[in-house]
């Protein structure tokens, strides 16, 4: 699988932006910006979501600090809708021990997860 050097540019970007955003803004404004996101009209590529989902991944080993899941569903969840993916980012929790988790699913399938986190994880909001 071939990703490109502007969508790991795009991808590392996207987790600075992130960083600034959640320095300066209250986390419902991160969450109003996720739902306000509008799916791009133009139809992805077959590969599109495994290229995204890898071009944040390599963006994540080259960031200069450890992506948390939020960071992480935040950026994917940009990248595949400015693709035309209708990506949604879910919030979830487990009771015990407490836990909070971040994912992003594409018609009801998790994108970039390798467990099965809609087994551990209750669904808070899909956005």
């Amino acid at each position: 699988m071939e990703v490109t050097l502007k969508l790991f540019l795009e991808a590392l970007f996207g987790l600075l932006a992130y960083d600034l955003l959640n320095a300066l803004c209250p986390f419902r404004t991160l969450y109003s910006l996720v739902k306000d996101w509008k799916v791009s009209g133009r139809a992805g590529a077959s590969d599109t979501i495994d290229r995204v989902c890898t071009a944040v991944n390599y963006a994540c080993v080259w960031y200069p600090k450890r992506a948390l899941c939020l960071q992480r569903a935040f950026v994917t969840t940009y990248l595949l809708r400015k693709r035309g993916v209708r990506a949604s980012m879910v919030l979830g929790a487990q009771k015990l021990p407490f836990k909070a988790h971040a994912w992003v699913e594409v018609e009801g399938r998790v994108v970039n997860e390798r467990s099965n986190v809609q087994g551990i994880y209750a669904v808070w909001d899909r956005c």
